[in-house]
């Protein structure tokens, strides 16, 4: 759709959040198209079946990724991030925002996954194994009965350097990605926006990555990735607007998280609701972990989607129901934040499409807010996030100010007491130390 023609398009219609929207203002929306889990799930073109066959082979792989990645022999290969409960970082934005957050408060560490540290190191290792398993598997180079620690070897390492990758990122896909993709032995190129941090890069080049930078945003970088591997038939594109292997690694999470939740004694039910904050970018991390969520808990988890007010491009492709055919820069907003992670004008029309029945709403976040939240995250907890993994942070307050229609719809309004908030810290732990303190020190500023 031309802009022209969008904007003729959204004069007829009826978005009472679209002006604060183009103002840049921060806004909570509540999905006008939630269904009940069974019905929403006869839809979808994913299904559980799919999300066990992805952690199926995720154990396939984890003799391998123990033994090339020691940090993750612990864990035997499963790569896993905390649970933790953050108390007094609670108790911080009770006083701060004049409110209590009824019910527990938890975040979910994937800022701290091992090996390239961001939630990232989900659905784009996980797409990179599947794709070698497929080539080894049709050279009839391995059988999926055998120990994968074998692809260790500089036999597999041959093997693989005959083929290549290819993804566009403005920073942690292309961290994920590299890593694994370098580590098995697979030429690999990324594309980084001009958003994504300059340390990102130096430490992809570290690791034998090919780099290219551009002055423009995400879709530009993964444009010229999808057009490097439509030239090289040896290359495999990976692809974050449209991917299933991407979001199916993600979906992952919610199968762990709920051993995490039952190691902690967290009941999920109908009287024990469970709400989950996701920062959201192109859409594939969040859509993944929410879909896999509601597989697990189904109608007794609320997810919303977290994103900055200067990216909000999921947002307004739900609330159009535009998806894809809609950018930020179509209505003037300039895609420029911060939160480098979430800096994404048009969304996922796969992911979109895929949540749309299960997403219970979507907020947008200043990057003001989010600096302070990192500042009282450090103070409170000594947790160090990048500034797009804080956007969740703030989810219980905005769901307790403004989302109490909500609420009363769901019949939530004297059950929330009971339940369980988990904010969705994204990526942080790989950030250099000087980056930090600077980081840190806008916090300052911006809690004055």
């Amino acid at each position: 759709m031309e802009k022209t023609d969008i904007h003729l398009w959204l004069e007829n219609q009826k978005l009472p959040l679209l002006e604060k929207l183009l103002s840049l203002e921060e806004v909570f929306w509540i999905n006008p198209k939630l269904e009940k889990f069974l019905n929403g799930i006869e839809k979808s073109p994913l299904s559980e079946k799919d999300v066990a066959g992805a952690e199926d082979r995720l154990k396939r792989f984890a003799p391998y990724i123990a033994k090339v990645f020691p940090e993750t022999s612990v864990s035997k290969g499963i790569i896993e991030s905390p649970l933790l409960k953050i108390p007094t970082m609670k108790e911080k934005l009770e006083q701060d925002f004049g409110g209590p957050i009824l019910g527990e408060f938890l975040l979910k560490c994937d800022s701290h996954l091992p090996i390239s540290g961001s939630i990232k190191a989900r659905g784009g290792i996980y797409e990179i194994l599947k794709h070698a398993e497929e080539l080894a598997l049709e050279n009839q180079l391995l059988s999926i009965h055998d120990d994968y620690s074998v692809l260790a070897s500089e036999k597999f390492r041959t093997f693989f350097s005959h083929y290549s990758i290819a993804v566009g990122s403005t920073g942690n896909l292309g961290l994920s990605i590299g890593i694994i993709s370098a580590k098995l032995g697979f030429k690999v190129t990324v594309h980084m926006s001009a958003d994504a941090k300059q340390w990102k890069k130096d430490l992809l080049r570290s690791q034998n990555v090919h780099v290219i930078e551009y002055d423009a945003d995400y879709s530009k970088a993964v444009e010229e990735g999808r057009i490097q591997a439509e030239a090289d038939p040896s290359c495999y594109f990976v692809d974050d607007e449209n991917s299933r292997d991407l979001f199916l690694g993600y979906a992952v999470a919610a199968l762990r998280l709920k051993s995490q939740l039952e190691e902690l004694a967290i009941t999920v039910d109908e009287n024990h609701p469970l709400f989950v904050y996701l920062p959201c970018g192109v859409g594939g991390g969040p859509g993944g972990v929410a879909f896999g969520l509601k597989l697990m808990f189904q109608d007794h988890v609320h997810c919303f989607f977290a994103e900055p007010t200067h990216s909000p491009c999921m947002l307004l492709g739900l609330m159009t129901g535009l998806h894809e055919q809609i950018s930020v820069q179509d209505l003037g907003i300039d895609n420029i934040t911060d939160a480098d992670g979430l800096a994404v004008g048009r969304p996922s029309g796969f992911v979109g499409r895929t949540v749309e029945p299960f997403l219970s709403g979507n907020y947008t976040v200043s990057d003001a807010c989010l600096y302070k939240l990192l500042k009282d995250l450090v103070d409170t907890e000594d947790i160090h996030l990048e500034p797009s993994a804080l956007a969740g942070l703030i989810g219980p307050v905005k769901l307790a100010k403004e989302g109490t229609d909500y609420l009363q719809k769901c019949d939530l309004v004297n059950k929330a007491g009971n339940g369980t908030h988990i904010a969705w810290a994204t990526g942080g732990s790989m950030v250099p130390k000087a980056l930090m303190d600077q980081y840190y020190q806008k916090g300052i500023v911006n809690s004055q």
